[in-house]
């Protein structure tokens, strides 16, 4: 079938000569031919489209006339599924950029009625406020191409369980329930592993607002994954015994941190910010640790070795930022740096946000916010293979 769109801008015809094979590449799993047409008009939208991107306004633009009931019935109900997009998404930026680790973040889309899909009046920890919203968390690839979110879920809060007008109305699946957030994380990571087979990466995540992190951190050690969690100053740690007979430290991170530092030495390093594009310098301290867990049931985990790792910043008389770990002694060297590849995964959904529409979803059925978000996710993919494109295109022009 030929494309629909047209290309007006000579300059990026390198970059973009190729859209409708993408499209014909990620859409290959679409059964029906009108699913993959309105999916390319969609995502053209998405990319294109200045200010809001609403249904109305990406048929305007890309089509020239409305055609806002097909538009929504592609987004909203059509029956397609996220997993072999997302699946493809990921494979094709892992063909062309190098990940490093995938970052797990907290998305708030702030809402004004009550009736979207996951939709309450709840606190969002990355905003410290309470807002009424949806909640989500996005799994990013991280690393030379920058952060590409590829995997989402929608975090349900209580009301959602009870209300059976509510879930009917937003066509909400009968196994979507509220449930502990470290389940979204370690069911999102399973699908990446077991069902797209990608190479695992080491986990960075921000559980800093959460009191418990041991079942996250048990999940992630049962799947072999490696991590880097930021933790709160109050997360309760024990400190191994050096000998049997020696009686166990424990206390917060903070206590912990500051109980090694009397006798040990904080180490000075430097690390290229990809962000900023500058050097930045910390001292860190690394120290053994334990989180306190109480009861049999944790008996087989409670002589897990994990490491703390503390940002210390010049100056400071206390740390700036705590991590716990399970990488390698020999890699400790790396913790810092490689934390710092979440603010990657933060500016891709920054520009997710700005500049392809993701909060800009009107309906409310939980297929149909999968498949908006899926779709944002695919036109900063095809943003970021463009300009690596572009640019090897104008690195041959120069040689």
């Amino acid at each position: 079938m030929s494309s629909i769109l047209q290309l007006s801008d000579a300059r990026r015809a390198p970059a973009t000569a190729d859209f409708t094979g993408y499209c014909q590449d990620l859409f290959v799993a679409l059964t029906r031919s009108d699913q993959r047409r309105w999916g390319e008009v969609y995502l053209r939208g998405l990319l294109d489209v200045p200010g809001r991107k609403t249904p109305t306004r990406i048929s305007e633009h890309v089509l020239g006339h409305r055609a806002v009931q097909q538009l929504q019935q592609f987004v909203h109900q059509s029956p397609w599924d996220s997993g072999p997009v997302r699946r493809r998404i990921a494979e094709r930026a892992g063909e062309v950029f190098r990940t490093e680790a995938w970052a797990v973040d907290e998305v708030v889309f702030a809402k004004n009625g009550d009736r979207s899909v996951g939709v309450a009046r709840q606190y969002a920890p990355s905003q410290q406020r309470t807002v009424n919203c949806q909640l989500a968390y996005a799994t990013s690839l991280v690393g030379t191409g920058g952060g590409l979110p590829v995997n989402w879920r929608l975090l349900l809060p209580q009301r959602w369980d009870q209300d059976e007008r509510l879930r009917g109305q937003a066509h909400l699946p009968d196994e979507e329930h509220c449930r502990p957030r470290w389940s979204y994380v370690l069911e999102a990571l399973d699908e990446m592993t077991e069902e797209w087979f990608l190479e695992p990466q080491p986990v960075l995540a921000d559980w800093r607002s959460e009191s418990d992190v041991e079942p996250l951190l048990r999940g992630l050690e049962a799947r072999g994954h490696g991590y880097l969690i930021e933790v709160s100053p109050s997360t309760g740690v024990t400190l191994p015994r050096p000998h049997a007979a020696s009686p166990a430290t424990r206390g917060t991170v903070t206590e912990l941190a500051e109980h090694v530092a009397r006798r040990d030495e904080r180490t000075p390093i430097a690390w290229h910010d990809r962000t900023t594009e500058r050097m930045r310098r910390s001292q860190f301290l690394s120290a053994p640790a334990l989180l306190c867990s109480d009861g049999p049931q944790h008996a087989a985990h409670r002589q897990r070795l994990r490491h703390l790792v503390t940002d210390w910043p010049y100056g400071r008389p206390a740390p700036r930022s705590y991590w716990l770990t399970n990488l390698p002694a020999r890699r400790l060297a790396e913790a810092i740096p490689l934390a710092q590849l979440r603010s990657l995964s933060a500016d891709g959904l920054r520009r997710l946000q700005e500049d392809f529409g993701l909060g800009d979803f009107e309906g409310r059925s939980f297929r149909g916010w999968h498949h908006h978000v899926t779709l944002a996710s695919a036109a900063l993919a095809f943003d970021a293979l463009s300009r690596h494109t572009e640019e090897e295109w104008l690195s041959g022009q120069g040689a």
